[in-house]
This record gives structure tokens, C-alpha cells and sequence, in this order.
């Protein structure tokens, strides 16, 4: 499932092919991934329009232009994808988009549980308004804020994006295991030690994803080890446990992420 660290790499695809460039053509193979907006009027809207800068909020890509902003959200196998105007359209390929110099912009999906919108400044607003901070800028002072007065689990918190946006499945149980905290634990009861465990293993696990460009599934890491048979904790050699949290499958390591702890166990720091 794209996650912050994908929504990442495809806005610097859509800078890299697309920033400054002319929409020449707009296809759309498939009208089911447009929300509040017609085929045709895409087409209208966007022709001979240009791609400004594009941005990133949580897992929310802006495709902003000099009119109005394609909003892309990628659900569980969206992806955006570079390609050459000659390369044969893909089966999963929804939306198409053609610039100056021949490069096409492709939005495929699978199973198109999200898609694009097509809205102006306030539309952007409204589509965003609920929306948490973005975890990957949020300083340790505002991390606490999120924290405060919460008294769902960690996990939930954490998936939860009208409370901190950009996180998903993989990151948060990486998070957790790095920071070795049992994800069924009460958000709203952690001590400040806790809490800056928490807040450095985020910053840390973010900044070596985005540089790969997804959560990367290492031997080092939790995301490495999760799915092998007979899985073990790759700090530890401990079995990984395994049970359905805030409605996502969580894997955590028992003896590392005990339910109850001290409170004293050092962050894992390491970015291999």
C-alpha cells in the first residue's frame, strides 16, 4: 500500500517528468477513478494547462497547475508511473497524461479504491481540511501535542490521518518496533522517555524510506522479516507475533515490544 514514503517518490517523478511541461493530452481509460468530475471536463480543464511544482500532504499528491489542482490519492496499488508517449498502454493504466516533449504521466491502479480529483483552492481545502500534520515535518513539540489526551492505542493513533497524516500498516508497526513499544499500548500513557523514543524512531524510519522511495522490506528491518515463514525478530530472534489492531494486521515483536514496560529500553537507530 503506497504510504509517505511512495507518495514521496511519485512527486518527485512528476517533477522530474512533468514540471514546467504543457498538458498536450488528457486519456482517461477508466472514468471510475474520477471523483466529482467528468472525463471530458479533465480533458477541458487540463488541456494546454502547465504542471507547476508538485506537493506532497500525508499520502495526498497535489499535481497543482496554472488552473486548477489535480488531487491524487494512490489506496492500496496506485502508483504514478513515467513513461514514454510509444509505450503501450498498460491494463491498469486509469488516467494518461501527455506533455511537451513526449513524456506521459500515468496514473495506474489496480483496484482503483481512490483516484483523482479536480479542484480549485478551496476544494483543496475542504478535500484536506480533517487532515492531521504531516508526520514527516512534525517537530517533537507537536509530535507530544498529538500524543496528548489520546486514549486509543498506539497503533490506531498513528493510522489514524485526522491525527497525523502519512502513515500506514508497514511504517507504523516499524515505527513501533524500533521504538520498542507494544502497539496496543494506551497512546495517552507513555513517559516522556517513551514518547522521544517514539517521536526519533518516526523521524528516523521516515528519512530512510523516503530515501528509497518506499518502506523497504531489509533484512534489518521489522517490514524484512514480517511475512518470511516462521518469521523471527530481526534485533532479537524472537517469533513475531501476529494479530488484527485497529482493524490492520500488526506484527510486533513480543520480547522487544513487551505490553507493559519500564520505559527504559533504548531506541533502535539504525538506518540499514
Amino acid at each position: 500500500m503506497p504510504e509517505l514514503p511512495d507518495v514521496e517518490a511519485f512527486r518527485a517523478i512528476l517533477a522530474s517528468c512533468a514540471q514546467g511541461r504543457r498538458i498536450q493530452r488528457t486519456e482517461v481509460y477508466d472514468a471510475g477513478v474520477l471523483h466529482g468530475v467528468s472525463a471530458g471536463r479533465l480533458r477541458r480543464e487540463l488541456t494546454g494547462r502547465r504542471f507547476a511544482e508538485p506537493e506532497r500532504r500525508g499520502k495526498w499528491l497535489l499535481a497543482r497547475t496554472d488552473g486548477p489542482t489535480v488531487l491524487l490519492h494512490f489506496g492500496m496499488t496506485g502508483e504514478l508511473v513515467r513513461a514514454n508517449a510509444s509505450a503501450p498502454v498498460h491494463a491498469h493504466d486509469r488516467v494518461v497524461f501527455t506533455v511537451d516533449g513526449g513524456q506521459q504521466l500515468r496514473y495506474r491502479d489496480q483496484r482503483k479504491l481512490q483516484g483523482l480529483w479536480l479542484v480549485d483552492e478551496a476544494g483543496l481545502d475542504r478535500m484536506l481540511r480533517e487532515q492531521g500534520p504531516d508526520a514527516a515535518a512534525l517537530t517533537r513539540t507537536a509530535f507530544a501535542a498529538v500524543l496528548a489526551g489520546r486514549r486509543g492505542t498506539l497503533k490506531s493513533l498513528l493510522m489514524d490521518q485526522s491525527a497525523l497524516a502519512g502513515l500506514g500498516n508497514l511504517l507504523v508497526d516499524e515505527i513501533l518496533w524500533r521504538a520498542r513499544l507494544h502497539p496496543a499500548r494506551r497512546a495517552d500513557a507513555l513517559s516522556d522517555d517513551e514518547q522521544n523514543r517514539l517521536h526519533t524512531a518516526l523521524r528516523r524510519t521516515l528519512r530512510s524510506a523516503v530515501r528509497a522511495g518506499r518502506v523497504p522490506p531489509r533484512s534489518s528491518w521489522l517490514t524484512g522479516r514480517r511475512d518470511a515463514p516462521a518469521a523471527a525478530c530481526p534485533r532479537c530472534g524472537a517469533a513475531l507475533s501476529r494479530k488484527r489492531l485497529a482493524g490492520r494486521g500488526t506484527v510486533w515483536c513480543p520480547s522487544c515490544q513487551p505490553a507493559h514496560t519500564a520505559g527504559n529500553a533504548r531506541t533502535d537507530g539504525s538506518d540499514a
